[in-house]
């Protein structure tokens, strides 16, 4: 069965390749047609290591939602709302502006503070202020893109998140793989494990403490759970077969898994606790990718039980399956967004795979993406995009779309390939 080979093969050969210290470059494809003209003004800083107004403008501009004025238009430099002309900034067509600060206090942190301005209106929109260490002033950053971002749209920003991924770098048996952690721009990245053998399957914990993967170090499947704050790890789960696709329960105390201890591949839930297992399913055929609604009351995964891969459902606690998806010869590696509504996967019709998300009280699938290689779909924390891998002229890369189509994104690494994303609570 072809299937078969592709899910055993994905499970244990399934690779990436990129230095580790690969710099991130985001470029956006497409954006909105309404995106809304701001300027994020150069903010006031009394030596901090951070110039965070370049930050909160990178943030905005690969969002997609906005068009940011250049700083070389920019004819003076306020950084409270008292020093705007805001005529001045009519003129320039800027609906909305960021102005700030930050200033060195007496136990070494900094003050931030930061006002948004409606400029045809004449008033401030949002005004913060917040004391924090060096360390933290890129986090600051961020989470000042998501107060901005979430103000102007109505949706939450994801500009704090962090992305894991696997790379590898050299060739053939010098070949090394890494499962790395990022922030959501691709800043900082931090290498959280690393080994000969393949890594695959990054799954974050619903707190973003935690991250399950599957590896080889040992020449055989199984999967680790490891602690990002300490290092420390614990192998959690190595059966006889196929150990695979790890996916943590909405509470945070079970994770879903594929095993074939017991013949052919099937889902199982493991009590993190307990150490007890409970079998999902018992089917002849390959059933794996399972992935928990946000409630979870029930788990989604891939099963070619009815010939072709297509995504069902079963109650978590076990009970009948059933199947959601019938069009397309292909829909696989399943998950829910954040609210439940939809489910976004990969969705095949001869041999172009492509993203696309199902609406779960009509069943209509709308594809996202062109392909033709798309896989590995993990939504933004706030469910608004869609991280996924895909291939041009056999070269891996990270790429993002809107759900609902409009917005996308390339994120090219300096160096080699990235793959298996999975974005951050």
């Amino acid at each position: 069965m072809a299937y078969f080979r592709t899910i055993v093969m994905m499970i244990i050969f399934s690779l990436v390749s990129s230095s580790s210290y690969a710099a991130l470059t985001i470029e956006i494809t497409e954006g909105v047609e309404s995106a809304l003209p701001i300027a994020v003004v150069p903010f006031a800083s009394t030596g901090a290591p951070v110039a965070i107004s370049e930050v909160v403008n990178a943030d905005l501009a690969r969002s997609g939602y906005f068009i940011m004025l250049d700083e070389q238009r920019m004819t003076n430099h306020p950084s409270t709302s008292q020093e705007v002309n805001f005529k001045e900034w009519q003129t320039l067509a800027q609906n909305h502006m960021v102005v700030g600060r930050v200033e060195t206090n007496a136990s070494g942190q900094y003050d931030v503070q930061f006002q948004l301005l409606d400029v045809y209106k004449t008033s401030q929109l949002l005004g913060y202020r917040m004391t924090v260490s060096a360390a933290d002033l890129r986090r600051t950053a961020h989470h000042i893109s998501d107060l901005i971002f979430e103000k102007l749209t109505g949706k939450k920003g994801s500009f704090s998140g962090r992305i894991a991924y696997v790379t590898s770098s050299g060739a053939g048996q010098q070949q090394s793989h890494q499962l790395q952690v990022a922030d959501a721009d691709g800043f900082n990245p931090q290498t959280i494990a690393g080994s000969l053998e393949p890594i695959m399957s990054p799954a974050w914990s619903p707190d973003g403490k935690r991250i399950a993967y599957v590896s080889f170090e040992k020449k055989t499947a199984a999967i680790y759970v490891q602690t990002l704050a300490t290092g420390q790890r614990e192998r959690i789960a190595e059966f006889p077969g196929i150990n695979g696709a790890p996916a943590w329960s909405p509470d945070g105390t079970r994770l879903a898994l594929t095993l074939s201890k017991d013949g052919s591949p099937d889902i199982y839930v493991l009590n993190l606790v307990t150490r007890s297992l409970l079998r999902l399913t018992k089917s002849l055929a390959i059933d794996t990718e399972p992935a928990w609604s946000p409630e979870g009351s029930h788990i989604i995964f891939t099963s070619d039980r009815g010939g072709k891969p297509q995504i069902y459902m079963a109650p978590s606690t076990g009970g009948n399956e059933k199947r959601l998806t019938f069009t397309g010869s292909y829909n696989a590696r399943g998950s829910f967004s954040p609210d439940g509504r939809n489910i976004v996967m990969v969705h095949g019709n001869g041999s172009r795979y492509q993203i696309a998300i199902m609406d779960m009280s009509t069943r209509a699938i709308n594809v996202l993406t062109s392909g033709p290689a798309d896989e590995s779909p993990s939504f933004s924390p706030n469910g608004s995009m869609v991280l996924y891998a895909s291939k041009k002229r056999q070269t891996g890369f990270l790429a993002a779309v809107s759900i609902d189509g409009k917005m996308q994104q390339k994120l090219m690494f300096n160096s080699g390939e990235v793959r298996e994303p999975a974005w951050s609570p």
